[in-house]
């Protein structure tokens, strides 16, 4: 039975990094559904490829400033308010790009 002892130490690699950087579960959903909102505005077609592609860049970039804000174990509450004004900025864009007139044929 040598997968139990490799299982054992996959799942402690995979908790190591979590545990070094403290976890924001409002900024992770927040995140999560704006990717969801970008996926859905892909597949409904209101959202076009330039567009889509600029959402995604501004989506890697909060996670980005998140990952420096989180890299010394602690995220304050100005870093918070950053990355809320951020995700507020990438919100509204996000219903900007699906609600204009252009649209993937």
């Amino acid at each position: 039975m040598k997968l139990l002892p490799a299982f054992s130490l996959l799942l402690l690699a995979a908790t190591l990094p979590a545990a070094a950087h403290p976890a924001d579960p409002y900024v992770d959903q927040r995140q999560a559904r704006h990717s969801a909102r970008i996926a859905q505005g892909v597949h409904s077609g209101a959202l076009t490829a330039r567009e889509t592609a600029r959402l995604a860049a501004e989506q890697r970039a909060i996670r980005r400033v998140e990952r420096l804000y989180k890299s010394d174990g602690v995220l304050t509450p100005r870093e918070r308010a950053d990355l809320q004004r951020d995700l507020d900025l990438a919100s509204r864009d996000i219903w900007r790009q699906k609600h204009d007139a252009q649209r993937r044929f």
